[in-house]
């Protein structure tokens, strides 16, 4: 019993039976410091402000990515705390979709990632202009990292975009030794076979209804629909490409990611790369 609704039934017990507090603590076996306790919370306006005002820009920022971006402001407050106040404020998010209650069947393991370029994922994402005119995203994400290597937006993309958009990234970034793509047309087209083959990639298939089986790019799409794409209108292509590359930009330098260790994935790229050079 809380010490709250302790000193609630002391409080009964002196009115009704005209008690001593002594007397009426040692039945419920309160502390008598415990029943004169008053608590002093302190101010906390400072935090609730800037809270909300993460709130108010992250969108879809849950309390531990907004306590992640509070300590790096350098104010002074525990995770418990934040959570407190988000939930206080009325911050908290519904889940996006409910909890699996059955368990999942899972294919064959994959070999780990423990390197950069190792795997990488690619998949689309469907969007509109504020005319309804229809738009889409190849995304491109390392596995390892979880960084955001490209998001290539047009009207319509083809298997030739998705070879150039490899080729793009391949020459910033080197060549992959495996790329995780689902069964859609362009990934299974002989363009892209052809590049592959070439370059030494395997491609790895997900299993056809099986979006689990690319769950880094599932999560990363989702992530760019929440923040970006249900955030902005598009006035045009133009416009859409510079607000999807400025979040890319934003996910890649700035965004925590509790994976990571709470880094960004640009921060954990380098490192990695430092301690490889150790």
């Amino acid at each position: 019993m809380r010490p709250a609704r302790k000193r609630e039934l002391a409080n009964f017990l002196i009115d009704a039976y005209r008690v001593s507090i002594r007397r009426a603590t040692a039945v419920i076996q309160l502390r008598q410091a415990t029943y004169f306790y008053r608590p002093h919370p302190r101010d906390d306006r400072a935090e609730r402000q800037r809270i909300h005002e993460i709130a108010a820009t992250r969108i879809r920022y849950g309390a531990r990515r907004i306590h992640v971006l509070l300590r790096r402001e350098g104010w002074q407050i525990n995770h418990k705390k934040t959570y407190r106040i988000y939930c206080e404020e009325g911050l908290n998010l519904r889940r996006k979709r409910p909890k699996r209650r059955v368990a999942a069947a899972h294919r064959q393991a994959r070999p780990a990632v423990s390197s950069l370029n190792a795997c990488w994922s690619m998949d689309f994402v469907a969007d509109q202009l504020f005319n309804g005119q229809k738009i889409r995203a190849l995304t491109v994400v390392d596995n390892f990292s979880r960084e955001s290597l490209a998001i290539t937006v047009d009207f319509a993309l083809k298997a030739a975009d998705v070879v150039a958009t490899m080729q793009h990234v391949q020459a910033l970034r080197g060549t992959p030794q495996r790329i995780q793509v689902d069964n859609g047309s362009e990934f299974i087209s002989l363009a892209l076979d052809q590049w592959a083959y070439e370059q030494g990639v395997t491609l790895d298939f997900s299993r056809p209804g099986k979006p689990t089986d690319n769950a880094f790019i599932e999560s990363f799409n989702g992530s760019l629909r929440d923040e970006c794409l249900n955030v902005h209108w598009f006035l045009s292509l133009d416009d859409a490409r510079e607000k999807i590359e400025r979040w890319r930009q934003d996910y890649n330098e700035f965004r925590p990611h509790s994976s990571l260790g709470d880094q960004t994935p640009s921060e954990f790229r380098l490192a990695h790369l430092e301690a490889g050079n150790l």
